[in-house]
C-alpha cells in the first residue's frame, strides 16, 4: 500500500496544478499562453506542475500590502465603528432625528407640507 503513495502524490499535484491553471485569469499567467501551460502540466508529470506553481502564475503577497499587480481583491472586512461610510450614515441619521425635536414652534420643515390655513 505504501508503494502507491508516490504515484498518488504526483497525481494529486498534477490535478491541483491543472485546476489552478484553468482557474487562473489569462492576465495573471506569466511567460507562456495558458493553453501551453496546460499541455506542459499534463505532459510532464512532475516537472510541469512544479514549474507552473513556481513560475507560471503571478503570486500576490500574503500580507496584502500595496504593490504587485493581480486582479482586484475584495476589500477586507471593517468593523462598523471603524467604517467611515457607516459613521457618516449614523451622523446623517442623528441630524435628521434632531431637526424635528429642536423645532417645537412649528415653523420648521416638519410643518411645511401640511397645508394649514394661512400658510404659503
Amino acid at each position: 500500500m505504501l508503494r502507491y503513495l508516490p504515484f498518488l502524490l504526483i497525481l494529486a499535484l498534477t490535478i491541483y496544478a491543472f485546476i489552478d491553471c484553468l482557474n487562473t485569469p489569462e492576465e495573471e499567467v506569466k511567460h507562456l499562453p495558458k493553453t501551453i501551460w496546460v499541455l506542459i502540466i499534463l505532459l510532464f508529470s512532475i516537472v510541469g506542475p512544479v514549474v507552473w506553481l513556481f513560475a507560471g502564475r503571478q503570486r500576490s503577497a500574503v500580507g496584502g500590502g500595496g504593490g504587485g499587480g493581480g486582479r482586484a481583491r475584495r476589500q477586507q472586512w471593517v468593523a462598523p465603528d471603524d467604517n467611515p461610510e457607516f459613521l457618516k450614515s449614523l451622523r446623517e441619521e442623528q441630524e435628521r432625528n434632531k431637526k424635528p425635536d429642536g423645532d417645537d414652534q412649528g415653523d420648521g420643515e416638519g410643518d411645511r407640507g401640511k397645508g394649514g390655513p394661512g400658510k404659503e
